[in-house]
């Protein structure tokens, strides 16, 4: 950690490895701020940075504070609701550079709380995989022909599978329902990301946008997924518990390669599948808020946090896939489906509640 970076917050040892908890992405974590000490007082440049755990260790802070003879003011959120707050306008919105996901991100453009990048000032986009350089292919960054913000952190939600119970990987979403499986399948208490896998499953044309007339068959699907699973999980801690107790042979991993990490480094024999109907991932970005006192600097941030060091800390510390070339990256043909807001999700959340706790059909639909 630099002399001009003083931790605020006693709980940041907690951070160290510690697992991102995402609904709709996003994490459980105590929040922290790591902002400038009096030896920095003269610094004449600042960057003020809002993110997530992970994303600005401390020694990417310092090496971007010596390389720019600059200063770092860095926020830590741990939920999309406190990431909103401070971005709301007026005095809290007091920052340069913020992580936000690609579903968050359309709301702060419209709010008209980031502004379109230069994207000729970010030379490290070179680097980043081809699905990622293509900002007009991700929906939610690109808007009125500007782009918004720069792709940096993913997962996937894939499906974990016992090798000694499957000839073949499990190729389809649909191996969660499998009558053959029955009491041996795991899934994630969510009912955002569950009716967006039932979707998938039916073969709606959008996961996120649920026409009025499907709403019956989506519940009716679900209930029979309930029927079929031994239990629901939503920490990862959670998932190994019941993985190991319950002789599970499947499990939709909503933490995605973060969990299977998890599950190998705790003994178990397992294999990691990506479904073909396109595996639901979030995709984190960095943008440059409206607010930006020195855009130049909020740009050289972002190429930063585009450089082999940081791509490494990712992967290695976090358990996330970065998007650049070097190291454990996604193909460029790999099954991902980048998250987006989705029609209701209090409905979606409110249904779900019903399903599992063992009302019927009907009785969900009447709810």
């Amino acid at each position: 950690m630099s002399d001009s970076t003083v931790v605020r917050d006693e709980r940041e040892a907690a951070l160290a490895g510690g697992w991102r908890r995402r609904h709709l992405g996003r994490v459980v974590l105590s929040c922290l701020s790591l902002s400038a000490g009096p030896a920095c007082a003269a610094e004449s440049r600042t960057l003020r940075v809002l993110a997530w755990p992970g994303y600005a260790d401390p020694d990417l802070v310092h090496r971007f504070e010596q390389n720019l003879a600059a200063r770092v003011e860095l926020t830590i959120v741990d939920t999309d609701q406190a990431l909103w707050h401070h971005m709301q306008p007026g005095p809290g919105a007091n920052f340069d550079v913020v992580a936000v996901n690609t579903a968050e991100l359309q709301r702060y453009i419209q709010l008209n709380a980031v502004q379109p990048l230069q994207l000729k000032n970010l030379p490290g986009r070179q680097r980043q995989l081809p699905r990622f350089q293509a900002l007009e292919g991700i929906p939610g960054l690109v808007h009125g022909g500007r782009s918004y913000a720069i792709p940096y952190a993913w997962s996937e939600m894939g499906l974990i599978y016992h090798p000694d119970h499957f000839a073949t990987p499990p190729a389809s979403i649909a191996a969660l329902w499998d009558p053959r499986l029955q009491g041996r399948v795991l899934a994630y208490d969510g009912g955002t990301h569950a009716f967006s896998l039932a979707a998938q499953k039916l073969g709606l044309p959008s996961p996120f946008r649920i026409p009025a007339a499907k709403w019956p068959m989506l519940v009716e699907s679900l209930v029979a997924l309930r029927r079929n699973v031994s239990g629901f999980y939503t920490l990862p801690e959670e998932s190994l518990d019941l993985f190991r107790r319950r002789g599970v042979w499947l499990m939709l991993a909503n933490y995605g390669r973060q969990q299977f990490q998890l599950l190998r480094q705790a003994g178990l024999d397992v294999r990691y599948a990506l479904p073909r109907e396109g595996a639901l991932a979030w995709l984190d970005c960095w943008a440059v808020t409206r607010q930006a006192r020195d855009p130049d600097l909020a740009h050289a941030w972002i190429n930063h946090m585009l450089s082999p060091a940081a791509s490494e800390a990712l992967r290695q510390r976090q358990g996330l896939g970065a998007t650049t070339n070097d190291g454990d990256a996604p193909a460029l043909t790999a099954p991902l489906v980048w998250l987006e807001p989705v029609e209701d999700d209090d409905r979606r959340n409110r249904l779900w509640r019903r399903i599992v706790s063992g009302d019927s059909v009907a009785k969900v639909l009447r709810s």
